[in-house]
């Protein structure tokens, strides 16, 4: 929504969720977008979504790779099939993301991951999880220096603890503890993270790539939290 309320055409995916709702309410306010579905671990999807976005709006100008998946287990149960799942979905996907955007993005075109605080700080439980975000950051600073001879910039934002539907049920004592942590003293909100990716995406970063923004109410600041 963030992306069309800046004037974009958009192309909302999901592997299966119904995007359709987001799709009728940029409609309704005069914008204009479509949905696609693939699976971002397959790289013959990723050409194929790619391709029809740039089809369909007639060039592309900015890829968000927002893919990701965050379950807990600890190292000692984890299975290689486990590690492997995470990996390549949050990974994996980013890199036939970045390959196939690259392919097809002008000059002046971005692409930007939605990375975690945790390739910064990793949590125990999530060993698969901040692994994967640490390389999904260190690929988008490799990717920018291969593209950014082309004009083509990468970037990665890393947020905090965003807020969700029954959060504050499932887990109280950690939404507490954080909002006293956090200097702002509030959740991220979906609205922070999409208002960073449009920032990124916009002529307004045009001096800017490899570089990782970190969305968090600045949590990480502190020694320890």
């Amino acid at each position: 929504m963030r992306f069309a309320r800046a004037g974009a055409a958009v192309v909302a995916h999901a592997r299966h969720s119904d995007v359709s709702a987001l799709v009728a309410d940029i409609t309704a306010a005069g914008g204009r977008a479509t949905e696609a579905h693939a699976d971002l671990a397959d790289e013959h999807a990723c050409r194929r979504l790619v391709r029809e976005a740039a089809e369909w709006g007639g060039r592309l100008d900015a890829v968000v790779n927002n893919a990701g998946v965050q379950p807990v287990r600890g190292l000692a149960g984890m299975t290689v099939a486990q590690w492997r799942e995470v990996v390549d979905f949050n990974l994996t996907s980013a890199f036939g993301c970045t390959q196939a955007a690259a392919e097809v993005l002008p000059p002046g075109g971005s692409v930007t991951h939605v990375a975690s605080i945790e390739g910064r700080h990793p949590a125990a439980g999530h060993a698969h999880y901040s692994a994967s975000k640490a390389a999904l950051i260190m690929h988008a600073r490799s990717a920018a220096l291969e593209y950014g001879p082309r004009g083509i910039r990468v970037n990665t934002v890393s947020p905090g603890l965003i807020d969700r539907p029954g959060l504050a049920e499932d887990w109280p004592d950690g939404v507490d503890r954080w909002t006293r942590a956090a200097p702002l003293g509030r959740l991220g909100q979906p609205e922070d993270v999409g208002d960073a990716c449009v920032f990124l995406a916009s002529p307004m970063a045009s001096w800017i790539t490899g570089n990782d923004l970190v969305v968090d109410g600045g949590i990480t600041a502190r020694p320890t939290w």
